[in-house]
């Protein structure tokens, strides 16, 4: 018998030797002998079993009763003391798996491997070319006669006994081990691995980030987020896109009433609430840079391909909507500060419009030179990367260290000093209104009446803006503490 078509480059110009299969989703399949090296170019069974473990969520869902054998006979092919030739599974074997899989690989963007490729295996009955067959086709093509086109071996491989890890093998551990492979006795330490399993995106030698230091899931080198992010349902990601898109156009129209208001009157907004007003124009460009999102699309702006945009400043839609959104929040951020600030002069020193007006220059130059700074250390360490969620350019997305260093401890300290400045107003007016209270007078009711109106108004409006942005720090704050267990959950099944 002559070797099966495309096994020939195989390093099989030597007599093979056996060795029992170690690799746990290969145990038991119906034989428990392999050798080396494969077909696959392993040389051992700890790289075969790397490597054949990213098919495990395949195996999990059962999308083919084959394609267990089928791996099996690729990553770690069987070897019989008395035949030391090549003896693949019989091509429809192949055939059965890839119908009842690939369907569900291209639905994560995956090709069937092309080294998977079921017509260079050999077809059942030909003689020059020996294949296996899984025992059930092989009976139900003997009781049909041979009349029934289902392959059979032409060699039966032994059935070894059953394999039972030792105790002392290891256990699958972690808050993922339900995802571990469900066989009788105690798991392998190898299979609690970690490969880049789907649907995340394994990057070869031509992508931009190979063999780079953030091009890893959990501990995985070379593997990528997909485009759309790997912890939400299809609908979950629309209803996102769709609620994002509400409002920032909410947003929009509010502010640019704002705006306009203070247009058509400049003299109604004095200091200390002119502040406000260059706060909604930071938040009116802020729904700009999300409504361009919506009109370019997530695709255009947040990926590379099939991935999530990873550390680089990106294309130009990339990096004008990063400038829109984060530049301008941080902006929006520090003109709060800079409205409690003003707030205090008024309430606690008692400056006058026109003193405090004085300063505007100082308030502008730390509104805009501040977040400019920012923007552009982030710009310099090419630290801008794709939100997978609302398909924006931001930073911090990818990595922990840029989202604490670039976006939570600047907010973090902002909201701290806007509201110990408005505090300490709070404070001034409670003190002003006491004194109005207890010296009496004409007129002394009215002014408390007109104290308090203001202490409201300032109240209304410091929760509104200070309990989302509490909120907001809280969820970044949440996700910088667990976003390495998460990259590791898509990664280790155990």
């Amino acid at each position: 018998a002559s070797p099966a078509p495309g096994m020939h480059h195989i390093g099989y110009n030597k007599e093979p030797k056996c060795e029992e299969i170690t690799i746990p989703m290969c145990r038991g399949i119906g034989y428990n002998m392999t050798s080396y090296p494969n077909e696959m170019n392993h040389e051992n069974q700890d790289d075969a079993g790397l490597e054949v473990h990213q098919f495990w969520p395949l195996v999990e869902i059962n999308c083919s009763p084959d394609l267990k054998f089928f791996l099996c006979s690729k990553y770690a092919p069987i070897c019989l003391e008395d035949y030391h030739k090549p003896l693949p599974v019989c091509r429809t074997v192949c055939q059965r798996a890839r119908d009842g899989c690939e369907p569900i690989m291209q639905r994560y963007s995956f090709p069937w491997p092309e080294r998977m490729a079921c017509e260079t295996l050999p077809l059942y009955g030909d003689t020059d070319n020996l294949c296996m067959e899984q025992p059930d086709y092989v009976n139900a093509a003997e009781g049909d006669g041979g009349h029934k086109e289902a392959p059979k071996a032409t060699k039966k491989p032994p059935t070894p006994p059953p394999q039972t890890p030792s105790r002392d093998s290891g256990k699958c551990k972690g808050k993922n081990s339900k995802n571990c492979q469900n066989t009788p006795g105690e798991r392998t330490s190898k299979e609690c691995g970690c490969w880049c399993r789907p649907p995340l995106i394994p990057l070869g030698k031509e992508t931009l980030w190979y063999n780079t230091s953030v091009a890893k899931v959990g501990s995985v080198p070379n593997c990528a987020i997909p485009c759309r992010g790997a912890f939400f349902t299809h609908e979950e990601k629309e209803f996102a896109g769709v609620w994002i898109a509400l409002w920032s156009g909410l947003c929009f129209v509010s502010t640019l009433m704002t705006l306009s208001t203070f247009l058509i009157d400049t003299e109604r907004f004095k200091y200390p609430e002119r502040p406000i007003v260059f706060l909604s124009a930071c938040y009116f460009m802020v729904s700009i840079g999300y409504l361009t999102r919506v009109f370019l699309g997530h695709e255009e702006v947040a990926c590379d391909g099939r991935s999530i945009r990873y550390t680089a400043t990106g294309p130009s839609s990339c990096t004008l909507i990063f400038l829109l959104v984060y530049f301008f929040g941080m902006a929006s951020s520090v003109w709060w500060v800079v409205l409690s600030f003003t707030w205090f002069l008024s309430a606690g020193l008692k400056w006058g419009n026109e003193a405090i007006a004085k300063h505007s220059q100082y308030f502008h130059m730390a509104a805009w030179l501040i977040p400019s700074v920012q923007s552009v250390a982030v710009l310099l360490l090419t630290a801008v990367d794709g939100d997978p969620v609302a398909g924006i350019c931001y930073v911090g997305n990818m990595s922990t260290e840029n989202l604490r260093t670039f976006v939570l401890a600047p907010l973090f300290v902002y909201l701290v000093v806007g509201t110990t400045f408005l505090m300490a107003g709070f404070v001034s007016l409670f003190r002003i209104r006491s004194v109005i209270k207890q010296e009496g007078g004409l007129g002394a009711v009215t002014k408390a009446d007109k104290l308090e109106k203001l202490m409201i108004r300032i109240g209304i409006f410091s929760v509104l803006y200070t309990v989302p942005a509490t909120i907001v720090i809280g969820c970044y704050l949440y996700e910088a503490s667990f976003f390495d267990d998460w990259m590791t959950g898509l990664t280790c099944p155990c």
